[in-house]
C-alpha cells in the first residue's frame, strides 16, 4: 500500500458492464470518497488503500429493483425490510411501489426512505390507503378512496423521493367499479406528471355478482388508450387473467402497438410469473424494460407480524401463494434461462430504470463524479433448475449470484437471509 495512495478502493479485474457508458470489458473501478474516480484498464494497485479483487465476477452499476415492497410494518406482511431486499441483496436502490400514499408519505420519508442504507424511491399509491394489505379488503380501492388532488399535491411536493404512481387494471377491481379507478390514476400522472405503473393480472377476487360483464381479456385493450408515453405495463408473464398472454394462448394485439409509441413493460417477477407465459411474450418479440423483482412477505418466508390474518379465504387461490424464491438477481437468471443475453438483461437493472425515474444523470452507471453505487455478481456455468409456481420448470445454464455492492463506496456483503440458493439440475 502506498502511503500516498490516491483512491480509497479499487475493484479489480472484473467484468465491467455498463450499458449506459457503452462499456463491456476487463476493467478496473477506483472510488475515492464514496464516488467513482476512474473506470479503466490496469489501475496500479499501489493506488489504493484497499484492493478488492473482482477477477472473474461481473461488476455492474448499482442495481436498481423497479417493484420492491419495503413499507415496513406500514404494509403488514407486504412490507419487507428495505435494505434486505436492498443492499443485503446486492441492491443498492428500490423503487417501492405503491406502500405508500398521499397520507402515509409522510411516515414512509421518516421511516424508511431516509434511515435506510440503501437508496428508496416510491411509486405513491392512487389510493388513499396505499398497500395496506388491500388484497384482503377491496372495497378500499374503490373510486370513491381516490384523491385526485392530494394525490398530485403529495406527489409534487416529494419528487426527490416519489417518482411515479401505482394503480391496478384487473379483473376483480373492473367488475366492481369498471375503468374509472385507472382514469383517476391516469389523470393524477398526467397532472404530477410522473409516469403510471400499472399493475395487470388478476388481484382481486371477484365479487359474489360474478364479471359483471366484464371481459379480462379487454382490459388491456381498454387501459392502454388513457396511458401516455413513459407508463409503464407490469406483470407481462403473470399466471393470472389479464396479462399480456390471453385465454387463447395469444399475446394480446395491443401490446406491440402500445410500446411502439412509447409506454414501457416491467417483469415484476414476484409469485406471479410463469415461465410457460413468459415463453410466449418473448417468442412474440415483447421484452421488458426494467426487471422489479416484487418480493414481499407474503412470498418470502417472513414472520408475519402478530394480528394479522393466518390464511387468505382463498388459500389455494391465493394471487402471491407459492414457494418459489426468487431475488432481483435470481430474476435476471431467469431472463436469461428464457434465452435472453446477459447483455440484454444488465440494462433492464441498471440504465432503463434509471430513466424510468428520471434519474438517468445520478444513477443507473459508473461515470466518473457519481456515487459509488455498485453490484458485484458471480455467474455461474453449469445447469440449475429453476421453478415457477406453476411448477415450470427451466434450465439456466448461467446463474448469478450476488456477492456484495457498494452504496456510495460503503461495503455490503450479500447475506439477505431472503436469496435464494442455487439447485442443480
Amino acid at each position: 500500500m502506498s502511503i500516498s495512495a490516491s483512491f480509497d478502493q479499487l475493484l479489480r479485474g472484473g467484468r465491467v458492464i455498463c450499458p449506459a457508458s457503452g462499456i463491456d470489458g476487463i476493467r478496473d473501478v477506483a472510488i475515492r470518497n464514496g464516488k467513482i474516480a476512474a473506470v479503466q484498464s490496469d489501475i496500479l494497485p499501489t493506488s489504493a488503500r484497499e484492493v478488492i479483487d473482482v477477477t472473474g465476477k461481473l461488476v455492474l452499476p448499482g442495481l436498481i429493483d423497479t417493484h420492491a415492497h419495503v413499507y415496513q410494518y406500514v404494509t403488514g406482511r407486504f412490507g419487507m425490510n428495505a435494505d434486505m431486499v436492498g443492499v443485503q441483496s446486492g441492491v443498492t436502490t428500490l423503487v417501492d411501489q405503491g406502500g405508500p400514499s398521499c397520507m402515509t408519505l409522510p411516515g414512509f420519508r421518516h421511516f424508511v426512505a431516509e434511515p435506510s442504507k440503501s437508496r428508496v424511491f416510491a411509486f405513491l399509491s392512487a389510493y388513499l390507503v396505499g398497500g395496506l394489505e388491500g388484497h384482503y379488503y377491496p372495497q378500499l380501492y374503490s373510486p370513491e378512496g381516490v384523491d385526485i388532488d392530494a394525490t398530485v399535491k403529495a406527489a409534487t411536493a416529494n419528487l426527490d423521493i416519489v417518482r411515479g404512481i401505482k394503480a391496478h387494471a384487473e379483473i376483480g377491481g373492473f367488475a366492481r367499479w369498471g375503468i374509472r379507478v385507472i382514469e383517476m390514476a391516469a389523470e393524477i400522472g398526467r397532472r404530477a406528471d410522473l409516469p403510471v405503473y400499472v399493475h395487470f393480472g388478476q388481484l382481486w377476487g371477484l365479487p359474489e355478482s360474478g364479471t359483471n360483464g366484464e371481459d379480462v381479456d379487454t382490459i388491456l385493450a381498454r387501459v392502454v388508450p388513457l396511458l401516455r408515453e413513459g407508463d409503464v405495463l407490469a406483470h407481462p408473464f403473470t399466471r393470472h387473467p389479464g396479462g399480456f398472454v390471453n385465454r387463447e394462448g395469444e399475446v394480446h394485439p395491443v401490446i406491440q402497438a402500445a410500446l411502439d409509441r412509447g409506454l414501457k413493460v416491467d417483469v415484476g417477477h414476484g409469485s406471479h410469473f410463469s415461465y410457460r407465459l413468459a415463453k410466449k411474450a418473448l417468442a412474440a418479440g415483447i421484452i421488458p424494460t426494467t426487471l422489479g423483482a416484487d418480493i414481499h412477505g407474503y412470498n418470502t418466508h417472513v414472520p408475519a407480524p402478530a394480528g394479522t390474518p393466518d390464511q387468505h379465504e382463498d388459500d389455494e387461490n391465493h394471487p402471491f401463494a407459492g414457494q418459489a424464491k426468487f431475488s432481483l438477481v435470481q430474476a435476471m437468471s431467469s431472463m436469461m434461462a428464457l434465452g435472453l443475453a446477459l447483455e440484454q438483461v444488465v440494462p433492464m437493472v441498471t440504465s432503463n430504470p434509471a430513466r424510468m425515474l428520471g434519474r438517468a444523470d445520478e444513477i443507473g452507471a459508473l461515470r466518473i463524479g457519481r456515487e459509488a453505487d455498485v453490484s458485484v455478481l458471480t455467474q455461474q456455468s453449469g445447469r440449475f433448475v429453476l421453478r415457477d409456481n406453476e411448477n415450470n420448470e427451466v434450465i439456466a445454464e448461467h446463474l448469478l449470484q450476488p456477492e456484495f455492492c457498494l452504496r456510495a463506496g460503503a461495503r455490503y456483503d450479500a447475506v439477505a437471509p431472503i436469496l435464494p440458493q442455487a439447485v442443480a439440475a
